[in-house]
């Protein structure tokens, strides 16, 4: 299987790709949680079927330390007992972020006010642009339907 179109291929393209990434390497800089951004990476992905991001982000996690039974409950995080509050709370503003869609009202207040409880504004204000970067990288992966299944960590850095 290959990709539809290989993004980097363009120039406008390129460098389209070039400044979402330089997004994202703002985010991985802040004070969130490395942990909670990989966590945030992988839910948002699984739910939008974006194989190549779910691929790449496990195989980072994993490589950062995550142990396989937190990668392998991800997607059930509500029923697991292996994640914190903090990071249930960044699942759950994941979730209502990338299905923004499905809630006529947007993102419910109660959902921003647990997040608020576990972060400070510079760590919801980083959770908020994760949340928007890897929703964009989910589509543009889906679009040309990247496949999944070859990703090396480490790269694309």
């Amino acid at each position: 299987m290959n990709a539809r179109l290989n993004l980097f291929s363009t120039p406008d393209g390129a460098r389209a790709l070039r400044h979402l990434t330089s997004a994202g390497q703002v985010v991985t800089e802040s004070t969130l949680p490395a942990a909670t951004q990989e966590l945030v990476k992988i839910r948002a992905s699984q739910i939008n079927g974006c194989g190549f991001c779910t691929d790449m982000h496990t195989k980072e996690a994993a490589e950062a330390g995550e142990t396989p039974v937190r990668l392998n409950l991800i997607a059930t995080w509500r029923e697991a007992t292996v994640f914190t509050e903090a990071e249930r709370a960044a699942l759950e503003l994941t979730e209502q972020g990338t299905r923004i869609a499905d809630a006529a009202g947007g993102v419910p207040d109660e959902v921003w006010e647990n997040a608020a409880k576990h972060f400070d504004e510079d760590e919801l204000g980083a959770l908020v642009y994760l949340i928007a970067v890897i929703n964009a990288f989910n589509r543009l992966n889906v679009i040309v339907r990247n496949p999944a299944g070859h990703y090396r960590p480490g790269q694309f850095g």
